[in-house]
């Protein structure tokens, strides 16, 4: 999602830093790939590793240097086509299901363009640039991050393709932590009228993309919400029951949904000698029954729901629970890669906020009240999106740690799940 930031900007030289540690972090996690594994795409939603690793360098190259730097010169003409997105008033671009047909430029070509970026980069920070080429740097920044997360998931989709089952990282078995306070229990909100969204006129507003805001009202009635997500323990339950046959728990697209696609597990789970097995970024491995189920669909979330005999939380409802919390979690910085189970908290606390999964919400993903699109081409994405997608919110464990806040609206179709996605439960009181 790219859009105009909504924030006061720190100065050029703490930019740099974040630009200089976010364009490294890239790197790192494409290092353990091979020139076949940067290349080839598993379906039309993923991208290649070397396609993300070069669009957010275009970004940089386009957005900034093309249009503020004097005298640059772009590296390749031909990376305009090859690695524009979804900008339509830039120009043409390969269609989003053919990337995976770029075997040209090589990996090596396009780290050698990140260099040749990077150091232009380098050289604009460096000499005091003006502010609206400060914000647009940090915007880039953020959209690398989300392109990191996306880069782990879409590998993982490719890995989880492949008969051998690669692991993307060191495949030593993860190991199982005793959840010591596994049992749910339900943390009660008052209802009445909130604020939520981005306030870009706070003090310390910090970053924010521009479907975050502008801060507005919500009125909400009194609700609880799980104090902890949905567990693949109680998703076995729910397999268990015949849940994935069971039309009355579905949603009628989500019912024609199940039947088109023979849809019976979670994404990337499957059944060897009666146990359950999952695909990770660490390799095939056995589900860890205490740990948040992911990889499901909003259909599924909504389905499991009725079946518990509740619901799903609102984004209101989620982001004034989650306001006052540390942004503290499991996220990809720990190296884990993959969600973990609950830890022990007081009563009364909301566990698993940020990091682990991001959580499906009732809410479909809208304007606020008085959103506005940024004007050119960076206020293209995240407006004419906003039909037939839902919201997610609280970041994953393929999330970089920096990149979450409790304003953060995440989106995507009801049918998608090879994003780390899980689930919270809501009720009304």
């Amino acid at each position: 999602m790219i859009a105009r930031p909504a924030s006061r900007v720190s100065d050029a030289s703490d930019i740099a830093t974040l630009y200089e540690t976010v364009r490294r972090q890239s790197l790192h996690l494409a290092a353990p790939l091979s020139e076949a594994d940067a290349t080839v795409q598993s379906m039309p939603d993923a991208s290649p590793a070397k396609w993300h690793l070069a669009h957010t360098t275009w970004f940089f190259e386009r957005m900034i240097l093309a249009e503020h730097a004097a005298g640059y010169r772009a590296f390749d003409d031909s990376f305009n086509f090859l690695f524009n997105s979804y900008y339509e008033t830039i120009g043409e671009r390969q269609p989003r299901p053919r990337r995976g047909m770029i075997t040209r430029p090589t990996l090596d070509h396009v780290i050698a363009y990140r260099h040749h970026v990077d150091a232009a980069m380098a050289d604009l920070l460096g000499s005091g640039p003006p502010p609206r080429v400060r914000e647009l740097a940090e915007l880039g920044c953020h959209h690398e991050q989300q392109h990191q997360e996306l880069l782990l998931t879409d590998i993982l989709h490719l890995f989880a393709q492949n008969p051998l089952k690669p692991a993307y990282r060191d495949p030593v078995p993860l190991a199982v932590e005793a959840d010591t306070a596994n049992v749910a229990s339900w943390v009660s909100f008052d209802g009445g009228i909130i604020q939520i969204g981005h306030d870009a006129g706070a003090r310390d507003a910090g970053f924010a993309f521009d479907c975050e805001g502008p801060r507005h009202r919500a009125l909400m009635e009194p609700y609880a919400l799980a104090d902890r997500l949905v567990t693949n323990d109680e998703w076995i339950e729910f397999i268990e029951d015949g849940s994935y046959r069971d039309t009355l728990l579905w949603l009628s697209a989500g019912w024609d949904w199940v039947r088109q696609n023979a849809i019976a597990l979670p994404l990337y789970w499957e059944q060897r000698d009666g146990e359950y097995w999952s695909m990770t970024l660490r390799g095939l491995q056995p589900v860890d029954r205490a740990a948040p189920v992911t990889h499901v669909s909003y259909f599924e979330a909504d389905a499991f729901a009725t079946w518990a005999g509740h619901r799903l939380p609102g984004e209101a409802e989620w982001e004034n629970a989650a306001a006052l919390l540390d942004r503290t979690g499991n996220f990809a910085d720990s190296g884990r890669l993959r969600p973990r189970p609950a830890q022990a908290a007081a009563p009364g606390e909301i566990r698993q906020a940020y990091g682990d999964v991001w959580e499906w919400t009732r809410s479909p993903f809208t304007p606020y009240p008085g959103f506005k699109a940024a004007e050119g081409a960076v206020g293209e994405y995240n407006g004419k999106f906003m039909c037939n997608q839902f919201v997610l919110r609280g970041g994953s464990c393929a999330t970089p740690a920096g990149h979450i806040r409790a304003t953060y609206r995440n989106f995507f179709p009801p049918d998608a799940r090879w994003q780390f996605s899980g689930l919270r439960l809501a009720k009304d009181i």
